[in-house]
């Protein structure tokens, strides 16, 4: 299980036991939209190959807000 953590600055990711963070430029760059309005399954999608994406996809803005 994946677990993403959001704030203004980026994400806190736990995936496979692993812990790293994902700053809010390299989220930008990857989805090419503002941080704000990136959501959350996109950057499930960057951490993981094959992701299960239930439920509909939050902005992060909403999330963080």
């Amino acid at each position: 299980m994946t677990v993403l953590s959001f704030d203004d600055k980026g994400v806190d990711v736990v995936y496979e036991g692993i812990e790293f963070r994902l700053e809010r430029d390299l989220i930008e760059e990857a989805t090419r939209k503002q941080y704000v309005d990136a959501t959350d399954h996109e950057v499930l999608q960057m951490v993981e190959e094959d992701p299960e994406l239930g439920g509909e996809p939050r902005r992060i803005g909403d999330i963080i807000d």
